[in-house]
């Protein structure tokens, strides 16, 4: 009985080993498959994002790309030791892109919701935004929250495709809506009095308002809705994400990240790079 008892463990023993085994060289080939290693044989870090979203990706005056996304990248780069490769990109299709593999990260302010969850994977939140509101100052002391726009007698734009123009759907649906393919001339409808009012993240609603809305727009910038921003990957690349959220904590706890944030947020001196 002893003998079949020791026996039985053996085999037993046997069979965990040959699992731990299999999982461990499971294990291997998946950190082999990782973007991280393609971008280090590669010896560059390509970065997806949409210019014209400002102030995270833009073109300055001599073509050259700058914003917060665009700094954080070039930090990322150096961080992996390789060269930073941007990829300019139509909103969308950015996600196509990337699953594609047209490059290895979206950096382009996207919000995470969970529409966009089920294509492709977020990394921890980076900065954390919401929808505000762009007024044109004849419906000053009219509108004073998203709120009093539920009304068909006015005119909301946004950006398509964006998460302003799924909230003037979701919160403000009974309002008459306009989309654009670029917040800015969205803004613009706005301002020139072809609109009542433009609904977009907060970061683009303050740069348009210091550039554009002195005296002509009123600004609620107390956001209406909750918007994390994140980075995006494919799915089923663990290392990968592993690797971007340690990269963001230290960021984060290092200074660089503040002080890319106390340049591009807080401040609005950049604005003569791109004007």
């Amino acid at each position: 009985m002893r003998r079949v008892l020791l026996t039985g463990l053996a085999a037993l023993a046997v069979v965990c080993f040959c699992f731990a085994t299999a999982a461990v060289g499971s294990d291997i080939d998946l950190a082999k498959k990782s973007t991280l290693e393609e971008i280090q044989k590669r010896g560059e870090l390509r970065v997806g994002f949409e210019a014209g979203y400002l102030p995270f990706e833009m073109a300055d005056k001599n073509g050259n790309f700058v914003g917060f996304d665009i700094d954080m990248a070039k930090e990322m780069a150096k961080a992996m030791g390789v060269k930073f490769v941007p990829v300019n990109t139509a909103w969308d299709g950015i996600i196509p892109a990337l699953i594609t593999k047209k490059f290895d990260i979206i950096m382009s302010g996207m919000t995470v919701t969970q529409e966009r969850n089920l294509k492709i994977n977020f990394a921890a939140p980076y900065i954390i935004v919401g929808q505000t509101i762009l007024l044109n100052k004849k419906n000053e002391g009219k509108v004073t929250s998203y709120k009093d726009l539920n009304n068909p007698k006015y005119i909301i734009t946004s950006k398509l495709g964006t998460t302003g123009e799924q909230a003037v759907k979701r919160m403000i649906p009974k309002a008459t809506y306009k989309s654009f393919e670029v917040e800015t001339e969205a803004a613009l409808e706005m301002l020139n009095g072809k609109a009542d009012a433009t609904v977009y993240d907060l970061p683009f609603c303050a740069v348009f308002m210091a550039q554009q809305g002195a005296g002509k727009v009123i600004f609620l910038d107390k956001p209406f809705t909750y918007e994390p921003l994140a980075w995006a990957i494919r799915k089923g690349d663990p290392d990968f994400m592993n690797w971007l959220d340690n990269f963001l904590v230290q960021m984060k706890n290092d200074g660089r990240y503040d002080k890319i944030y106390n340049k591009w947020i807080k401040s609005t001196d950049w604005i003569k790079q791109v004007q």
